[in-house]
């Protein structure tokens, strides 16, 4: 992806790897010192929140507002063309900038946002600043919204556009466009078969090194997702109250208000549809100190997409 943000990396020697696991026993998700995490896993059968932090905390969206930018021209645009389908594949599958950049002009920049904002009831989500019109990764985003977003397209969407959205995620492939190793987190730290849309975003322009495909999704459940069987009455998006939200202090909090979420700090998210016919909806979206490396990034969200993934699923 194209980088907004030029920062310095400092050699960091490269945190252990680590695998796909499966669901088991874990203690509460321990967030790494200096690293502000907000996270949210929604269970579909139940309709409940079961794990989070900071749900409405805002950060810079990364690539991760690429799937409001397929929702928005999507449902604006009933034929689609062989040109713009390969556009809206390179972009959800490979993360392509270009092709984000080309729908974020064609739909009107940030009004793209506001008009999915509105339609979706996304309460922490806005444009970017007035003076960064064309960054579309500025867009500020929370993990409860993002959790929404899934939701709408799961449940509300029309079948046309979540069956292509969510089709390209199921598809995602390692290697982004820009030549970064885009499985961290869910990818590497859950067991498969999952969709996902990944986000980052200060990390530089070059890659620390080749992206070579390494890891293939299980291919054990293949049937179609379940549907919600939440109780009746179930909000269309999920309302968490106070009592469902975590207060748990963060152990370092770089400020979430301002022109731009973490401006100065990389950012690197991890999202998407996890489990058994894609029962649970995860959402982790985190942001680093400015020195840190791409290896010690990515290490430590797959440890801490790990962690939240069994809190939520046990």
């Amino acid at each position: 992806m194209k980088r907004f943000l030029t920062i310095l990396a400092t050699a960091i020697p490269l945190l252990a790897a680590t695998g796909p696991v499966s669901a088991a026993a874990s203690g509460t998700p321990q967030v790494p010192a200096g690293v502000t995490a907000g996270y949210v896993v929604f269970d579909r059968q139940t309709g409940k929140i079961t794990s989070n932090r900071y749900a409405h905390r805002k950060f810079r969206s990364a690539s991760v507002v690429k799937i409001l930018i397929a929702i928005d021209y999507l449902e604006a645009h009933k034929s689609v063309s062989t040109s713009n389908l390969a556009l809206l594949k390179a972009m959800l599958r490979v993360s392509d900038d270009n092709a984000a950049t080309s729908f974020w002009n064609r739909g009107g920049q940030g009004k793209i946002i506001e008009r999915t904002a509105r339609k979706l009831q996304l309460t922490d989500t806005t444009p970017p600043p007035a003076g960064w019109p064309g960054y579309w990764g500025y867009t500020s985003i929370s993990a409860l919204d993002i959790t929404k977003t899934y939701r709408y397209l799961l449940d509300r969407a029309d079948p046309r556009v979540s069956g292509l959205i969510l089709g390209h995620l199921r598809e995602a492939g390692q290697c982004g466009a820009d030549g970064f190793d885009q499985f961290f987190g869910i990818p590497r730290g859950v067991r498969g078969p999952w969709a996902v849309k990944q986000g980052w975003s200060g990390y530089g322009s070059t890659p620390p090194g080749r992206c070579r495909k390494t890891i293939f999704k299980s291919t054990s459940d293949t049937s179609a997702p379940a549907a919600s069987t939440a109780p009746a009455g179930l909000p269309a998006t999920p309302i968490a109250t106070a009592a469902e939200l975590s207060t748990t202090p963060a152990l370092f909090t770089p400020a979430a208000t301002g022109p731009v979420p973490d401006y100065g700090h990389p950012v690197l998210h991890t999202t998407g549809l996890v489990g058994p016919k894609e029962r649970w909806i995860m959402v982790l979206l985190t942001a680093h100190p400015s020195s840190t490396t791409w290896q010690r990034s990515t290490a430590q969200v797959t440890k801490l997409a790990r962690e939240v993934y069994l809190d939520g699923t046990s």
